[in-house]
């Protein structure tokens, strides 16, 4: 296809698609797919080679929160059953991440549900990130705690912080559609002062909300005119209990469609396939590897992912590698800018610079953390809920959406599963 060489053209030259091609890439046909995906893996593997980034989410804080994002188990309203608590100790925020350390991550993930922190939360943050970076020497930190206030970026940066996450989710013009607390332009102003502080800044969406193409690729421009050095690029868990339960939108199709499109407009950053992949992509999750260069390892934030060792397999069955310690994710152009931000901010503060870092020694499967997110591998035991996983559906129609294919698991329900136990 011309449209699939122009855009490898333009990817390998970091130069940007026009919206119509972007556009084109999400109206291909099932018969176009390979071909598609074929495409993005050759800008893929000239930015990124075979590396897949492992990233490992810990979730200081619980649900309770004042939002009301659609989308969220964690919102104001929400009758989802899911884990509720509030702030973990230092100490037990790092014996988290150390399992997912562990298990290969290269980046911990902080993440506290509120509308954002206080100048005390920063603090009992820094704490943490001091804590975990004791313990795991060269790991890097990510820290999403919401809206930041003038300062906080800085503050978390002293305290080692290397990158800050805030996603925008979705379109300018469709933002008030899923959430009334906040704006799109209070996130945008969040990304901003993070960049601004010289923190790495990951910001991406969430796809599968009910939104057009169009929506998709107005969130995916902005992001790279924001100059994310991370996408991540969730696809919607309908969680029982929130105004999205029933949108179920996506089939694998649509989300390998979507992953390209993001790797053609931004095809020199880290593409992370986030929550949602096991849900949507199924199967199709190896295939995924081609274009994103980056994943979550097991768990999420309130449901389960899949098992960390299963994670690790499906890197190595699918003839990729994850990425060890001391190779820089970014290729040199973003690694050698972030640092120099980085160190003209932060005046050599202490800290690893963006994209750098290192990580423990893969897992092997008798160990106790072998990289489920937010809790070892608890979940994927026997003491898992009994809804773990759903009877062998019948056979799918091509293209059809198929909710009954994966149930969402809740992580940690109907057990006595401790926070991040």
């Amino acid at each position: 296809m011309d449209l699939l060489n122009t855009l490898v053209e333009k990817g390998l030259r970091r130069e940007l698609p026009t919206r119509e091609e972007a556009l084109a890439v999400l109206a291909t046909s099932d018969d176009e797919l390979l071909d598609v995906v074929a495409a993005a893996g050759k800008v893929r593997r000239q930015w990124f080679g075979r590396r897949v980034k492992l990233n490992y989410l810990v979730n200081l804080k619980s649900g309770l929160c004042p939002e009301d994002c659609s989308y969220c188990s964690q919102r104001l309203g929400s009758k989802a059953e899911i884990l509720k608590y509030t702030w973990l100790k230092p100490d037990e925020a790092s014996q988290a991440a150390a399992a997912g350390v562990a298990g290969g991550a290269k980046r911990v993930c902080l993440v506290a549900s509120g509308r954002g922190p206080t100048d005390r939360d920063v603090a009992r943050v820094g704490e943490t990130i001091a804590a975990i970076k004791e313990q795991n020497e060269g790991v890097e930190v990510c820290a999403c705690l919401g809206l930041l206030s003038d300062g906080q970026a800085e503050k978390l940066r002293d305290a080692g912080a290397d990158a800050y996450n805030h996603n925008l989710n979705t379109s300018e013009a469709t933002y008030g559609q899923i959430t009334k607390t906040h704006t799109y332009a209070d996130r945008v102003d969040t990304v901003q002062k993070a960049h601004a502080a010289g923190l790495s800044a990951c910001s991406g969406l969430i796809a599968g909300m009910g939104e057009s193409d169009e929506d998709l690729v107005d969130v995916v421009y902005s992001l790279r005119e924001l100059d994310s050095d991370s996408v991540p690029v969730n696809f919607l868990i309908p969680f029982e209990g929130t105004p999205l339960a029933k949108e179920w939108n996506l089939t694998p199709q649509r989300c390998l469609r979507i992953l390209a499109m993001v790797r053609f407009v931004c095809p020199d950053v880290e593409v992370r396939i986030a929550g949602g992949r096991e849900v949507h992509l199924r199967s199709m999750q190896p295939l995924a590897l081609n274009i994103a260069n980056s994943i979550f390892l097991g768990d999420y934030l309130t449901s389960e992912g899949q098992a960390g060792q299963a994670d690790l397999d499906m890197i190595a069955d699918a003839g990729f590698e994850v990425e060890g310690a001391g190779t820089t994710t970014l290729p040199a152009h973003r690694a050698d800018a972030a640092a120099a931000a980085a160190a003209a901010h932060a005046g050599g503060v202490c800290g690893s610079a963006a994209g750098s870092g290192g990580c423990g020694p893969a897992a092997d499967a008798e160990a106790p953390g072998c990289g489920s997110a937010c809790g070892g591998c608890a979940g994927h035991t026997a003491g898992a809920p009994a809804e773990a996983r759903a009877e062998a559906p019948a056979q799918a129609e091509p293209g059809e959406v198929r909710p009954d294919l994966v149930a969402v698991r809740r992580r940690g329900a109907g057990t006595d599963l401790a926070p991040n136990a």
